[in-house]
This record gives structure tokens, sequence and C-alpha cells, in this order.
């Protein structure tokens, strides 16, 4: 922002310089010796020799003028459009951050609560043959379908996916 801001002030330091610049150069008005035609002609076309260069200069300076007041609007523009949505990011930004360590926790205990279960998984695994016999029922089910929370993320797009144990 403060970049954008000295570049602003940059181009209208710079308008101003030409602007005055643009006031020393004055161009006089033609002023013929007589009255008759080819007089008037003779003093135009003289007067024309005579401040071409600083008619050219006189141009350029207020084409340079208008080009630096078009790209002074635009940056002006810019300016506004930044300030608008500079809080609006940071508000987004801080959320992401705060949602980030949260990711980052879901995804830890995910990992956990998977190796419980798989932990869980083998003991079944041991046991359920003697307490069919016992019991004459299954110790646990449904680990076929068991899965943990995982978050994962493209960049932009944050995805809550399940993982199967």
């Amino acid at each position: 922002m403060d970049k954008l801001e000295t570049y602003i002030e940059a181009i209208c330091s710079e308008i101003e310089a030409l602007r005055r610049e643009r006031q020393q150069l004055s161009i006089g008005a033609a002023t013929p010796v007589g009255d008759s035609p080819q007089a008037i002609a003779d003093a135009y076309r003289r007067h024309a020799r005579e401040t071409a260069e600083v008619s050219a200069e006189v141009k350029g300076i207020d084409d340079a003028i208008a080009a630096l007041s078009a790209q002074l609007n635009q940056k002006q523009q810019q300016s506004i459009k930044l300030q608008r949505i500079s809080p609006m990011e940071e508000q987004v930004e801080e959320g992401r951050t705060l949602a980030r360590g949260h990711a980052e926790r879901i995804n830890e205990l995910a990992g956990e609560l998977a190796a419980e279960v798989k932990g869980l998984k083998a003991i079944a695994d041991q046991i359920s043959p003697s307490y069919w016999q016992v019991y004459y029922k299954p110790f646990i089910t449904g680990f076929k379908s068991i899965s943990v929370p995982y978050v994962r993320s493209d960049g932009d797009v944050w995805t809550i996916v399940n993982r199967v144990v």
C-alpha cells in the first residue's frame, strides 16, 4: 500500500512540474507587418518556423500531462479498491490461520485415533474366536466401515474426508 501511495505522489509531483514548465513556455501571436494578404501569410509562416520547436515541446508537455493524469486516476482507483479489500483480506487470512491450527490438530487426533482403532482391531482379531466359544456372539463388529476425519487442502479449497482405518 505504501508503495502505491509513493507512486501516486510521484505522479502528482511530476504533473505539477510539467504544468509549471508549460506556463513558462509561451508562444506569442504572429504580428503581420502590413495588411496585405501576402504580409499576413508571411508573418504566420515566419512565426510557425520560429516557434515550431517550442510548439512541439508544448504539445509534448500537454500529452505527458494527459497521460500522467490518466495513470494517476487509474492508480487512485486501485488504491481505493485496496483500501476496501485490505481489512476483509486480513480477516480472511486470520481465519485461515486459525483454521489451519484446528485442521492440524484434527489430523493429529485422526492419526492417534486410527492407531487406537487398529490396536483395538488387533485385540479383537486375537480374542474373537475364544469370545465366540464363550459367549456365542461376536466381540466387536463394524471394523470394515471404521473411518476417521482428515482435513486436506489443494491450496485454496479445504476438504474434510473420511479415511477408512
